[in-house]
C-alpha cells in the first residue's frame, strides 16, 4: 500500500514540475507512513514540508497542489491537507479487500519483498569461545541472529549464516587445563582447583570421557603438579597462576598429550554447541574456525596488507598497528615480541577474508562490551583498503533471568549458572525464541520465568499463538455444524466487513510488509512480536464481539476468510520468529 502512495504522489509531483515545483523531485524524498491515530487517516506524508524551501512556497499550498493533482486509485477514498502541510491519506474498503486477497492469495510468501535484492551479506553471530555451554546471554545473541537472518531473506537479501569458533588461544588453554584437573580428581588426586579455570559440573563429564579413552596414562601427582607454582588469587596473582599450570601441564604429559586432551575437551564442548543450537532452530551455513583461518595463510594476507600499505612498525620487539590513525585511542599490538599474534591479528584476518569471499556487508552479533571492539575492526578494515561503513555491529545486552523474585546468578566459569539448554527445558523453544526478542536488543533484558511458562493473556507466546490456534478452531466447528466456506464467494462479500473490530483486523493485516521492511532494515526483531501482539489483539476483540460462524452465507464467508487472513500472517510471524504455530492450544 506504501508503494502504491508513493506512486500516486510521484505522479502528482511530475504534473506539478515547471508550475508549482521549479524542477523535479527525487522519488526517494517521499516517505509514507502510518498515521499515529486512525481519526486523522491511514497513510500521512511530509513532502510538502520538505519541498516548502526549495520552491519558496508555503507547506500547505504545496499539499494542496499535490492533493489536487493526484491520480483517482480505487485504492483511495480520499486526501486532505492537515497541520502545517502534512497530506493525510484514507483508504478506501476496497483497499482493504484488496490486502486480504493478497493474503489469502500469496500465504507463505505474504509480506515478502524484493527490496534487498541484490544485496549479499554475511552474519556472524553467537561465535561464543567452546569453552562451556551456551548460556542464557548466548541464547538472546541465537535467536536475535537467527530472526534477523529470517528478516533479511524475507525482504530479499542473499544471506550467509556463520558461526566463528575461538578454537585458538590462551582460553582454549585454560579450557585444557582445567579438564585435566577434573582428570586428576577421577585418578584419586585431591588439588585446589584454579580461581580463574572453568569450574562447572559440565567438564567433570568430559573429564571422564577422557578417562575413558587415556586411562591412567595421563595421571600426575598433585604434589607435583602444583609445587613452586606461583600463588592463587586472592593471596596471589590468578592469572599469573593459571599460566603457570598451564605450562606445568605441559612440561608433565608432553605436547603431544596437551594436544590430545585440548582437542577432546574442544570436540565435546563444541558438540555440545552445536546440539544446542540445532535443537533451538538455530542453523549455520558454515561453522569457521580460527585455526583454520591461520593455516589457511589468511591472518599472514593480514598482516602483510597491512604492512604492505605502511600501517604497521616495530617497537619493542613486537609488531604494532598504527590504529591511532583510525580513530583508537592507542595503537595495538598485532604480533607480541615472542612472535604470537595477538586476537586483534585473527581478528582483522577474518573480516579481510569475508569481505575477500565477495561479501559487500559484514554484520556482527556481538555482546553489549564490544563497543571498543567494532571501532578498532572497522580501522583495520580501512588500513586494508576495505570501506569501514561494510561492518555492521548488532550489539545485544544482557540477559537477566528471574526465577520468581530471585535473581540467578550466571558466570561462565563458576559452578552454578543457567545453560540455554536447562532455560528451553523449563520453557520451551518457543517462550524462549519470543521471550529473547521482546525487546529491543541494545536494551537490557529480564527474562520472566514465571510469565513464560504461563496460560494467561499476558504471556505475548500464548497470546499469539491463541489466536492462530482459535481460528483452527472455529474451521474445525465450520464441519461439525455441516456449514460451507466457499474461498471464491468471500472476495465479492468483503465489502460486508464494515464493523469496527473487522476494520482494525483488516488494517493490522495491511502493516505486516510494511512491519517485515522496517525490521528488516532497522535490524529489529522485536518490532514483529509487537506486531503480532497487535493483531493477535485485534482479532482477539472481533472475535470476541462478532460471531464468525453465522447464519448468513455472504457474511460467514468474508468472516471466515478474514480470519484465516489473520491465522496466515500470524503463522509467517511466527515462523520467521522460530517459533510454532500450533493447531490447538
Amino acid at each position: 500500500m506504501k508503494d502504491e502512495l508513493t506512486r500516486l504522489v510521484a505522479a502528482a509531483l511530475k504534473i506539478l514540475e515547471g508550475s508549482v515545483l521549479p524542477e523535479a523531485v527525487d522519488r526517494s524524498w517521499i516517505s509514507i507512513e502510518r498515521t499515529r491515530d486512525s481519526s486523522h487517516g491511514d497513510y500521512t506524508c511530509n513532502i510538502a514540508l520538505r519541498l516548502a524551501k526549495p520552491a519558496r512556497r508555503g507547506a500547505p499550498e504545496i499539499a494542496s497542489a499535490i492533493v489536487a493533482a493526484l491520480p483517482a486509485s480505487s485504492l483511495l477514498s480520499g486526501a486532505e491537507v492537515a497541520g502545517p502541510g502534512f497530506i493525510n491519506f484514507r483508504l478506501a474498503q476496497t483497499a482493504h479487500g484488496a490486502v486480504l486477497q493478497q493474503v489469502l492469495r500469496e500465504g507463505a510468501h505474504f509480506g515478502c519483498s524484493s527490496a534487498g535484492a541484490g544485496q549479499r551479506l554475511i552474519l556472524e553471530f553467537v561465535s561464543a569461545n567452546p569453552t562451556g555451554p551456551l548460556h542464557v546471554g548466548h541464547g538472546r545473541q541465537a535467536a536475535y541472529g537467527a530472526t534477523l537472518a529470517n528478516l533479511l531473506v524475507a525482504t530479499g537479501h542473499e544471506v550467509h549464516r556463520e558461526y566463528y569458533i575461538n578454537d585458538a588461544g590462551r582460553q582454549m588453554d585454560i579450557l585444557t587445563v582445567s579438564t585435566w584437573l577434573r582428570y586428576l580428581e577421577r585418578c584419586g588426586e585431591q588439588l585446589p582447583f584454579p580461581s580463574n579455570g572453568y569450574r562447572g559440573d559440565y567438564l567433570h563429564a568430559v573429564a571422564a570421557l577422557l578417562y575413558a579413552q587415556r586411562g591412567p596414562t595421563l595421571h600426575r601427582a598433585a604434589d607435583l603438579v602444583m609445587s613452586a607454582l606461583p600463588p592463587d588469587a586472592p593471596a596471589g596473582d590468578k592469572e599469573r597462576h593459571i599460566d603457570a599450570l598451564i605450562e606445568r601441564m605441559r612440561a608433565l604429559v608432553g605436547a603431544e598429550a596437551f594436544s590430545a586432551v585440548h582437542e577432546l575437551a574442544l570436540s565435546a564442548m563444541l558438540a555440545d554447541i552445536r546440539e544446542d543450537l540445532a535443537e533451538f532452530g538455530v542453523q549455520f551455513d558454515r561453522w569457521y574456525s580460527e585455526r583454520e583461518l591461520s593455516d589457511s595463510g589468511a591472518v599472514e594476507h593480514a598482516i602483510e596488507t597491512l604492512r604492505a600499505r605502511g600501517q604497521l612498525y616495530e617497537k619493542d620487539g613486537a609488531l604494532w598497528f598504527r590504529a591511532t590513525r583510525f580513530g583508537d585511542d592507542e595503537d595495538r599490538v598485532l604480533v607480541r615480541a615472542n612472535g604470537q599474534p595477538t586476537y586483534f591479528a585473527p581478528d582483522a584476518a577474518y573480516h579481510l577474508q569475508k569481505r575477500e569471499r565477495g561479501f559487500a556487508r559484514l554484520i556482527d552479533v556481538l555482546g553489549a562490551d564490544h563497543h571498543g571492539y567494532v571501532a578498532r575492526v572497522r580501522g583495520a578494515l580501512a588500513a586494508m583498503g576495505q570501506p569501514p561503513e561494510c561492518l555492521e555491529a548488532c550489539l545485544i545486552q544482557f540477559v537477566s533471568l528471574f526465577r520468581g523474585a530471585e535473581k540467578i546468578p550466571m558466570g561462565k566459569r563458576d559452578g552454578q549458572f543457567v545453560t540455554l539448554r536447562q532455560l528451553r527445558a523449563e520453557v520451551g523453544n518457543d517462550a524462549c525464541r519470543l521471550f529473547y526478542l521482546m525487546r529491543s536488543h541494545d536494551q537490557p533484558l529480564d527474562f520472566d520465568l514465571q510469565l513464560a511458562r504461563s496460560r494467561t493473556n499476558e504471556n505475548p507466546v500464548y497470546y499469539i499463538q491463541y489466536a492462530h490456534a482459535r481460528v483452527a478452531s472455529v474451521l474445525k466447528q465450520l464441519a461439525a455444524r455441516g456449514l460451507e466456506y466457499d474461498g471464491r464467494l468471500a472476495a465479492e462479500s468483503f465489502e460486508l466487513l464494515q464493523g469496527p473490530h473487522e476494520q482494525a483486523a483488516l488494517r493490522e493485516l495491511a502493516r505486516y510488509p510494511e512491519v517485515i521492511a522496517q525490521a528488516a532494515a532497522a535490524r529489529a526483531p522485536h518490532a514483529l512480536v509487537h506486531y503480532l501482539r497487535e493483531l493477535a489483539n485485534a482479532f482477539h476483540t472481533w472475535y470476541n464481539a462478532a460471531t464468525i460462524l453465522t447464519e448468513q452465507a455472504p457474511l460467514r464467508n468474508a468472516r471466515l476468510a478474514l480470519a484465516q487472513g489473520v491465522q496466515q500472517v500470524v503463522r509467517n510471524g511466527l515462523t520467521l520468529l522460530g517459533v510454532s504455530a500450533p493447531e490447538s492450544m
